[in-house]
């Protein structure tokens, strides 16, 4: 599992008919000190991310795992909206916080 931010949206007209009703999400990716790390990932949104959220996502075969993408050709998911992200004591980064 890997952490990242919800920067943008992908829409995409023609697509493989499986991927149908997906929403996919532009993430930057994020260090475990909540850190940007300069890469960027397209995943699907399974909990309703929003811009500017902290997310964790899944990427590979890990990604269709879930009910949203089961069966189809995703390699990426999202699969939880981040609340609090603690490191050695020390919380890196609080939803309640962002404002």
């Amino acid at each position: 599992m890997l952490l990242g931010r919800v920067v943008g949206t992908l829409v995409a007209s023609r697509k493989e008919t499986t991927l149908e009703g997906l929403k996919f999400l532009v993430l930057k990716q994020l260090d475990i000190e909540g850190k940007e790390t300069g890469g960027y990932r397209v995943a699907a949104d399974a909990v309703g991310a929003g811009l500017g959220e902290v997310v964790l996502y899944a990427t590979g075969s890990a990604a269709r795992q879930t009910k949203y993408t089961h069966q189809r050709p995703c390699d990426g998911v999202i699969m939880a909206i981040v609340d609090l992200l603690e490191v050695d004591g020390d919380v890196k980064y609080d939803k309640s916080r962002e404002g």
